[in-house]
């Protein structure tokens, strides 16, 4: 019986869902820590400085900040904020519904003194939702490449 159930394990365990999908971007950008998270800090500033983004509408649910995003070309993302330190310029969020091909999506934002200026980090964890890994993750690097681009343009 043990000889049976051990294939039959090791067969399972291939159609299981894969650990999450780790994504980790940063930037340097010409600017004081401070003049960057009064850029980026604010939940809902992400229309301000993201290229993807056409406007943003906050909101609260429960006593957390929700943030709905019209995205340009069309399209609405609901994102909620589930943690956030000032001091630290960071926070984080996760997607509550939207477009993008991901699942059990989590991120973080934040900012740190680098040298004369500012190292911006995005991260983010997420399963795929009906593409292949390797497309989910592309789908996330962009976004977090054309943001990070922004918010050091936007610093010069």
């Amino acid at each position: 019986m043990l000889r049976l159930a051990l294939p039959a394990l090791v067969l399972l365990a291939g159609t299981l869902p894969g650990h999450a999908i780790e994504v980790q971007k940063s930037a340097t950008v010409a600017a004081s820590p401070d003049k960057v998270w009064h850029t980026i800090g604010d939940f809902c500033g992400i229309a301000a400085w993201h290229p993807a983004v056409e406007k943003c509408v906050p909101s609260d649910k429960e006593g957390q900040k929700i943030r709905t995003l019209s995205l340009k070309g069309g399209g609405t993302l609901v994102e909620q904020q589930v943690s956030r330190d000032d001091k630290v310029m960071s926070y984080t969020y996760t997607i509550v519904e939207g477009p993008l091909p991901v699942s059990d999506y989590r991120s973080t934002l934040a900012v740190a003194p680098e040298g004369s200026g500012s190292k911006v980090s995005w991260q983010g964890s997420f399963a795929a939702k009906g593409v292949p890994d390797t497309v989910a993750q592309d789908v996330i690097q962009g976004i977090y490449d054309s943001g990070l681009k922004a918010i050091a343009d936007k610093a010069k």
